[in-house]
């Protein structure tokens, strides 16, 4: 898989990310487009780019929601409004995957995060973008599981509904049309 951006991609990518960048303020009040946009030009960030692209090319409108400054790493997260539509009808996990006999989804949650190149998200950082702005009002994503949930064939999804968030559980090889993932990656 070629995980380099053209020249025209690299640009398209970075003015989207601009333009996203300026109209949600509210997510990064404290940064600034111009320490941002040069992380993103750094030559060690080309991985990072397509991963970028990769979440923009699957529905998940990236946006920066915060800054590590023991790192000097910016932190992007999936801030699409519902569930990316690029990332829905999959279960959670490949064991999940490998462990259905009929019906299987065309992936697991995952899987498309590790082919991606980022995270997806822990239930405090659900809770946390929940804090920017109201997700999931008629879809679900996958959150990472606790690992003793996990061992019991279950998973846990979060969304938005009577404006509170809730994490539900459900078995980790269920896959529904309005269920997909969220996934965050530091630049």
């Amino acid at each position: 898989m070629n995980r380099f951006l053209s020249s025209e991609q690299r640009t398209e990518l970075l003015d989207t990310l601009q333009a996203r960048f300026a109209k949600y303020m509210n997510r990064h009040e404290e940064i600034k487009w111009e320490d941002v946009g040069a992380r993103l030009e750094a030559p060690d960030a080309e991985d990072k780019l397509w991963s970028l692209s990769e979440m923009e090319r699957t529905g998940g409108e990236p946006d920066v929601i915060g800054y590590d400054a023991d790192s000097g790493e910016y932190v992007f997260c999936d801030c699409s409004t519902e569930s990316p539509k690029g990332r829905r009808s999959i279960c959670y996990d490949r064991a999940a995957w490998e462990s259905r006999k009929e019906n299987k989804p065309t992936s697991d949650a995952s899987t498309m995060a590790a082919e991606m190149g980022i995270t997806m998200l822990t239930e405090e950082q659900y809770r946390q973008l929940q804090q920017l702005g109201a997700f999931d009002l008629k879809s679900s994503s996958w959150i990472e599981t606790p690992e003793r949930i996990r061992k019991l064939d279950g998973a846990i999804f979060g969304d938005r509904r009577y404006d509170t968030v809730f994490i539900y559980h459900n078995g980790a090889d269920s896959y529904y049309a309005a269920r997909g993932f969220r996934g965050w990656v530091r630049v």
